[in-house]
């Protein structure tokens, strides 16, 4: 499948997503997000895609919106973000969705919508020489692309204002001090790690990780009965699927589980 500003390649059951517009730091443009939201959509409809890998080409992740298209745009500027925000927002809402684990593969700055980006993945890999920060509000704009859900739920609240009103840049160890990425590597591992986690999941029992993501995703929003019945509700489900027989003989047979991912 061919992109204009994404790379996009299935092996393994991983998909990888990169951002391919490195001359202009892969910046998140109106095209870029509606090709995510097309993307998306495949990886959630293709049953060989069990795991996702989002990376950027060259060395920076994604430095943020592409704001030489807002001013290009003059009057018609609201129309265009609010248009670009949609596109971006149903490919995040649809990867947050998808049973496949979505992982960020950081391999260099990650500002603005890329930071964003980042927080809306399930895990996240960081390059040594990454750096963090939400850079919005440096330009006069507020955040966007799901980071005022996905920030304040990872790392808190306090933490979130700090990041979203100061524009303090983190380096990649305090990233990873604050939760905010899982694992910090060296530069020319970042992608290799990432997939190599993602060859991992791959191979899991695809449908027991969305309904883990799904219950997750939610349980700020429930009580403790509405979140328990939600889990009752999720095992129960899962007991019945291929894999969640496979899990259980497994064990009871003290062998390794075979998962197909249905």
């Amino acid at each position: 499948m061919t992109f204009e500003t994404l790379i996009y390649d299935v092996a393994d059951g991983v998909a990888t997503i990169t951002l391919n517009r490195p001359d202009a730091a892969n910046a998140m443009s109106p095209t870029m997000a509606a090709e995510l939201a097309e993307v998306a959509l495949v990886c959630d409809d293709d049953p060989l895609v069990r795991a996702v890998v989002i990376t950027g080409t060259g060395k920076l992740f994604c430095a943020g919106g592409d704001l030489g298209a807002f001013a290009s745009a003059g009057d018609g500027v609201k129309s265009l973000i609010k248009k670009m925000a949609t596109d971006l927002h149903v490919g995040l809402s649809r990867l947050t969705r998808t049973s496949a684990p979505v992982i960020a593969a950081v391999n260099g700055t990650a500002a603005g919508a890329g930071f964003s980006l980042c927080m809306a993945t399930d895990l996240a890999v960081a390059a040594q020489s990454a750096v963090f920060t939400m850079a919005y509000t440096r330009a006069g704009l507020s955040p966007d692309g799901s980071s005022t859900f996905f920030m304040p739920r990872r790392i808190g609240d306090r933490r979130t204002r700090e990041l979203m009103l100061t524009n303090r840049v983190l380096s990649a160890e305090e990233a990873l001090d604050w939760g905010l990425v899982n694992q910090v590597v060296e530069d020319d591992r970042v992608l290799e790690q990432a997939q190599l986690l993602a060859k991992q999941l791959a191979s899991g029992p695809t449908l027991a990780y969305g309904a883990v993501k799904t219950l997750l995703n939610g349980t700020f929003e429930q009580s403790l009965e509405a979140q328990m019945e939600l889990e009752s509700r999720a095992i129960a489900d899962m007991a019945a699927t291929h894999d969640g027989r496979e899990g259980i003989s497994a064990f009871l047979e003290k062998r390794n589980p075979e998962f197909t991912g249905d």
